[in-house]
C-alpha cells in the first residue's frame, strides 16, 4: 500500500502553496475580512493558473486531474490563509453538478469562463426554516412553452449576488413523494425575477458571502436543465458527497495553518528562562494537535483516492468531513489557548482560523448530519 504523493501531485501541492505565499497577503486579507469584500482579482489569477478547475477535463479547459489534487491545492491555500483558501476553493461551487450531470452544451458554454476565473458559481438547494432537510422544497419549476418557470425563494445561498449563475433544485413533479419529482435546473443570474437579500454578518468565512435569493416566474430554456428530470435530489446527494470532501480538506489547511502559527510562537516565546516549547505539557498539546492532523489527513486523501477511483461511498465523504472539520476546530482552539492572550487578537490570525473552522463543521451538515451518513453505510438496511 503506497501512500506517497506522484510527483505531479508533489508539483500541485508545491504550487498552490508558492501561489498562496506569493498572493496572500495578510494585511490586505484582514481588510478584506472587515469589509466583507469579495477578492475578485485574486480569484481571476487563480484561475489563469489552474487552481480552480484542477479536478475538470481538459476539454472544457480544466486541468484533467482529480479530486485529490483538487484537496492538496484546498489545503494549500487554507494552510496560508483559511478565509481567503475558503473563498478561492468555493468560486466553483455546484459547478460540478454540470460537471457530472449536464449535457456536452451545458459544459462548453458556463463552465470555461468559471474556471478561467472570469465568473462565479453556485448552488441554491436550501429554503427559509427547512434546516438542513431538502426533501421537502417549496421552488417549483413548470414548463411554460420552451422554457421552465421557477418560483420560489432558497436560503444561504454562498455567493448569492455575486456568482454568474445557480444551480437551482426544483419541484417539477409536487404531488412526488418527498425527495421524489425533484430536478436541478441552471439559472443565469442576469435573468429577469431575481432578487437577492443579504444575511447577516457571519463568524467566520467573511470573504464568502452569503444569502437569500427569490426566484419570482424566473424563465430559463428548457435545455438549462442539469442531468435527469426527477433525479434532481440524488444529483444533490451525489454532489455533497463530493463537496464534503472539499470541505474536510480546507478544515485540514485550517488545521495545519493554525498549527503552523502556534508552534512558531511556543518556539520563540520565552517563560521562567527558557522557550514554551520546552515545556513538556506544550510538547504534548502540540504533539496530541499534530496526530490529529495527520490521522485527518489520511482519511482526507483517501476519501479523495476512492472518489476518484470511483468508490464513491458518502461515509468515506462524511468521515472525512466529520474528522477534518473536527479537527480543525480543536486544533485551532489549542492554537489560541498556547498563544494566550495574543492568540484572541486578530493580528496574530489563529482567531480567525477558528472561526473559519467552524464555519467548515457546519457548512454541508453539522457533525449529527455526518454520523447519520456514516451509520447509514456501516449498518446498511436492516430486515
Amino acid at each position: 500500500m503506497d501512500f506517497s504523493l506522484s510527483k505531479p501531485q508533489k508539483e500541485i501541492q508545491k504550487a498552490a502553496w508558492d501561489f498562496a505565499k506569493g498572493e496572500f497577503d495578510k494585511e490586505q486579507i484582514m481588510e478584506w475580512s472587515k469589509e466583507q469584500h469579495f477578492p475578485e482579482t485574486l480569484i481571476k489569477k487563480s484561475g489563469e493558473l489552474g487552481f480552480i478547475g484542477i479536478h475538470y477535463p481538459e476539454d472544457i479547459d480544466g486541468g484533467g486531474m482529480g479530486l485529490l489534487e483538487n484537496v492538496l491545492a484546498g489545503e494549500a491555500f487554507c494552510r496560508k490563509d483559511s478565509t481567503l483558501g475558503t473563498a478561492l476553493m468555493f468560486t466553483g461551487y455546484a459547478s460540478e453538478c454540470i460537471l457530472r450531470f449536464g449535457d456536452h452544451k451545458l459544459k462548453k458554454k458556463f463552465l470555461p469562463p468559471l474556471l478561467s476565473g472570469q465568473m462565479v458559481s453556485t448552488g441554491a438547494f436550501s429554503e427559509p426554516d427547512q434546516g438542513g432537510d431538502i426533501t421537502r422544497i417549496h421552488t417549483n419549476a413548470v414548463k411554460n412553452g420552451d422554457g421552465w418557470q421557477i418560483t420560489g425563494k432558497k436560503a444561504y445561498v454562498p455567493f448569492g449576488g455575486t456568482a454568474g449563475f445557480y444551480v437551482v433544485l426544483c419541484n417539477t413533479d409536487p404531488d412526488a413523494a418527498p425527495g421524489q419529482g425533484m430536478s436541478l435546473i441552471l439559472v443565469e443570474a442576469d435573468r429577469q425575477g431575481i432578487s437577492v437579500f443579504q444575511s447577516s454578518e457571519k463568524l467566520g468565512g467573511r470573504l464568502m458571502p452569503f444569502a437569500d435569493v427569490n426566484f419570482d416566474q424566473v424563465t430559463v430554456p428548457l435545455s438549462n436543465l442539469i442531468g435527469t428530470q426527477g433525479r434532481g435530489y440524488h444529483h444533490v446527494q451525489e454532489f455533497f458527497t463530493e463537496n464534503r470532501i472539499q470541505i474536510a480538506s480546507l478544515a485540514l489547511g485550517t488545521a495545519q495553518g493554525a498549527f503552523d502559527r502556534a508552534l512558531d510562537y511556543v518556539r520563540q516565546r520565552e517563560q521562567f528562562g527558557k522557550k514554551l516549547a520546552a515545556f513538556q505539557v506544550t510538547r504534548h498539546k502540540l504533539a496530541s494537535m499534530a496526530s490529529k492532523i495527520e490521522a485527518a489527513r489520511y482519511l482526507t486523501y483517501y476519501a479523495a483516492w476512492a472518489f476518484d477511483n470511483k468508490k464513491r461511498e458518502p461515509r468515506h465523504a462524511a468521515m472525512a468531513k466529520m474528522t477534518a472539520a473536527r479537527t480543525a476546530v480543536e486544533v485551532a482552539d489549542e492554537a489560541i489557548q498556547l498563544l494566550g492572550g495574543y492568540g484572541y487578537m486578530t493580528e496574530y490570525e489563529v482567531e480567525h482560523f477558528y472561526r473559519d473552522a467552524k464555519q467548515a463543521e457546519i457548512f454541508q451538515g453539522p457533525p449529527p448530519v455526518q454520523k447519520d451518513i456514516i451509520a447509514d453505510g456501516v449498518i446498511g438496511k436492516l430486515k
